[in-house]
């Protein structure tokens, strides 16, 4: 954007005309524009209606879809997908103890601080069921992780916008304190969703966090 263009924006302009210019006028010559504008992930997420999102540092590890007209800044970790199988599986508890073991810890607190989502520990090494890009569409398995994806984002979604609560209610509808609570119709919904994900392994749906780790630091091995 030209910045003629940009000035037509008058309030966030404004903002950026006193903060930001007297700081990075000499050293950048289009100083109202974003320093890194992340090409690569605007690309990445053009042709999509929603993506992947969750925080990089949080409490829970909770995942999200966002509107792709959204442009998340540095403290959001995006997925260029937009299908329920693949929420599936990075929302699954599968996914959740290989996050929790590659995670780095911010700030203080208990056990040394809150985890951090990094997508070259937490993501990129993680295994699927199926490579990426490689999943069976039309395989049951991965139709059922798919359904049970959907159900989970459906139940919180009633949740956090009924249609009689007040907008007083509504902030305190939070994701954040939706999994503090933990109900049991998440508790079962997510439930659902680590039995489906679990089949897609080919794993029993009553292992041990460190025996889900040590089959998926055994399959990252084989897959090298």
């Amino acid at each position: 954007m030209t910045l003629d263009d940009a000035q037509l924006y008058q309030e966030p302009f404004e903002y950026i005309n006193q903060h930001v210019k007297p700081k990075y006028e000499d050293s950048r010559k289009q100083w109202w524009i974003h320093e890194r504008p992340r090409a690569d992930l605007r690309k990445s997420i053009a042709h999509l209606k929603r993506f992947i999102a969750t925080p990089r540092v949080a409490k829970h590890r909770i995942f999200v879809f966002m509107d792709s007209t959204i442009l998340p800044d540095s403290r959001i970790s995006v997925i260029a997908r937009d299908d329920d199988y693949f929420f599936g599986v990075l929302h699954s508890r599968i996914h959740e103890v290989w996050s929790l073991a590659t995670s780095s810890r911010h700030g203080d607190g208990d056990e040394g601080g809150r985890p951090t989502y990094n997508n070259t520990t937490c993501f990129e090494t993680f295994p699927f069921p199926w490579s990426p890009n490689a999943e069976p569409t039309d395989d049951p398995r991965v139709l059922a992780i798919a359904a049970a994806a959907r159900e989970l984002v459906q139940k919180r979604e009633n949740w956090l916008n009924p249609a009689d609560a007040t907008a007083e209610e509504l902030k305190k509808r939070t994701l954040t304190n939706l999994y503090n609570q933990r109900p049991t119709w998440l508790a079962n919904a997510h439930a659902t969703l680590d039995r489906a994900v679990c089949a897609a392994y080919g794993w029993p749906a009553d292992l041990a966090d460190d025996e889900i780790l040590a089959r998926l630091l055994a399959l990252n091995g084989e897959r090298g």
